[in-house]
């Protein structure tokens, strides 16, 4: 298991409604930005399925398992329909 480190985790649309809140910091031994929106879908309640999320670690989109390092911010971002 990864050694726990602490992150900043932005919600957007959809997503900051079900967690409600738009941001938050906690420590996680998450490795991967799958990972943790996996640990945090069960403790927020996110419903939106994480295969069709964009993530994004430091203002920067990246794969869903790029490795997470202490001090970084992760948004995880739902697909945004309009017309």
């Amino acid at each position: 298991m990864s050694p726990a480190r602490r992150v900043t985790v932005r919600f957007f649309a959809l997503l900051r409604e079900q967690a409600g809140c738009r941001e938050l910091t906690l420590d996680t031994a998450a490795p991967t930005p799958a990972a943790l929106y996996e640990e945090l879908a069960g403790s927020h309640g996110l419903l939106v399925p994480p295969a069709i999320l964009t993530y994004a670690v430091n203002e920067r989109y990246v794969p869903a398992d790029t490795v997470l390092a202490a001090g970084d911010r992760v948004t995880f971002i739902p697909p945004v329909a309009g017309g």
